[in-house]
């Protein structure tokens, strides 16, 4: 028996089971946020949100949703991490569990 490996497994089953909640609290609100998603994703480009930056923009008014590249970089960063989930939930059923 080894004490300090079980003291560093411990350790590991803390980590993992903490990551794990965060995980799935976030996944959670990743899916809460899924139609507010799609709709902002659907606006971006469309007819609606050209006349809306060709509209007359109060200075006061928060609108970055009509900047060409903050819309353009949330739909890349989701795409980016749902590949990321992808990759290490395959790597997880093939190789680890």
């Amino acid at each position: 028996m080894s004490i300090e490996r079980i003291k560093q497994m411990e350790e590991y089953l803390d980590e993992c089971t903490g990551a794990i909640e965060q995980m799935y609290e976030q996944l959670n609100r990743m899916e809460e946020l899924r139609e507010k998603m799609t709709a902002l994703f659907q606006y971006y480009g469309s007819e609606e949100w050209y006349e809306d930056r060709e509209g007359e923009i109060p200075q006061d008014l928060k609108a970055g949703v009509l900047s060409e590249d903050l819309v353009y970089d949330a739909i890349m960063d989701v795409r980016e991490e749902a590949f990321r989930m992808l990759e290490l939930g395959t790597d997880i059923l093939k190789n680890r569990i």
